[in-house]
């Protein structure tokens, strides 16, 4: 889905939790308030379980990245603390500073995405360790 599908989703729930719990409109039934409110937390949970609705899923900025791939947990990097990256074999191995090591196993990715995934945290990691 595009991004901003997911800015909508987040400004509208803030709207309705903001509406909901500060009463800013006046109903005959104050439950409608509640309810108001409780449709803006959903909206919450929907932009948080994004992530488990795709068997693999990265997401990243200038700090770090959250990687799930061909797992039910996901893995966080912390850019800064990336020592080395090395693709071998439709793997993927980083190791931390503090000599940590965390392996993805890529084959089940397309090249392309391999690539790109490599690409990501190789340009993020020169910029945070410069």
């Amino acid at each position: 889905m595009k991004n901003w599908i997911w800015i909508v989703i987040l400004i509208l729930s803030l709207i309705f939790i903001l509406a909901g719990t500060f009463e800013l409109f006046e109903f005959e039934t104050p439950k409608l308030n509640k309810g108001i409110s409780a449709i803006g937390f959903f909206l919450q949970v929907i932009y948080f379980i994004k992530m488990f609705w795709y068997k693999n899923y990265v997401q990243w900025n200038k700090k770090g990245a959250v990687t799930r791939i061909n797992y039910l947990i996901s893995k966080s990097l912390s850019f800064d603390q990336i020592k080395k990256i090395e693709l071998i074999e439709k793997k993927l191995v980083i190791t931390k500073d503090n000599g940590n090591t965390v392996t993805f196993d890529l084959n089940e990715i397309a090249e392309s995405d391999t690539q790109k995934l490599n690409e990501i945290i190789v340009k993020n990691t020169i910029v945070n360790n410069v």
